[in-house]
């Protein structure tokens, strides 16, 4: 199938977004998806705030996302904005490391009041990058996702029926991404 990264931008590791993006891998990991995953929380901070382009962890990053056909971008919302640890992964792939993948934004905030930054704060910083297939992705209000006392989530099931309609988007245009890659390949115009 497809190569899929999730970057996770949230600096700790009992974060509500990972209820978002551990949903989502679990759906795209059933549908026979391959999925590499880079926390904030589990990067080097050293590496991260100091742009190590040298180190190992970096290069696997970069790696990743180049042989990505898709890339998630989750993030909690912090003043109106993605976080910082969301930056610094940002800051690290090349200019153009995102040109040519599908782009889908996971974010999760206290309020709906910040649902724009999405379309404010990181639209700008994918285009920057490359990015122009920027699908419509999904915002969630912290009270839908639940912490379980065994560890893991709970969504709401009006975040549930999102995430799923936001992963059916994404299985759809990468089989159509599939497809015109194959017809290229054959010397076929699309």
């Amino acid at each position: 199938m497809s190569n899929i990264v999730i970057l996770a931008g949230s600096p700790t590791l009992g974060s509500r977004l990972f209820g978002l993006t551990d949903y989502v891998q679990e759906k795209l990991t059933d549908a026979g998806h391959s999925i590499d995953w880079f926390s904030a929380a589990e990067l080097p901070a050293e590496d991260l705030l100091r742009a190590n382009f040298n180190s190992e962890v970096v290069k696997d990053l970069n790696a990743s996302v180049e042989a990505a056909d898709a890339v998630i971008i989750a993030s909690p919302v912090y003043k109106a904005s993605y976080s910082g640890a969301l930056k610094t992964i940002l800051d690290l792939i090349p200019q153009k490391g995102l040109q040519g993948k599908l782009v889908l934004p996971l974010f999760i905030g206290g309020t709906i009041a910040h649902l724009l930054a999405v379309d404010y704060a990181l639209k700008p910083v994918v285009a920057a990058l490359g990015g122009t297939h920027i699908l419509g992705g999904v915002f969630a209000v912290d009270q839908w996702v639940s912490r379980l006392e065994n560890g893991g989530f709970a969504l709401e099931e009006q975040l549930r029926e999102r995430l799923d309609e936001a992963v059916t988007q994404l299985n759809l245009e990468l089989a159509c991404y599939r497809l015109v890659t194959e017809e290229q390949k054959q010397g076929q115009v699309v």
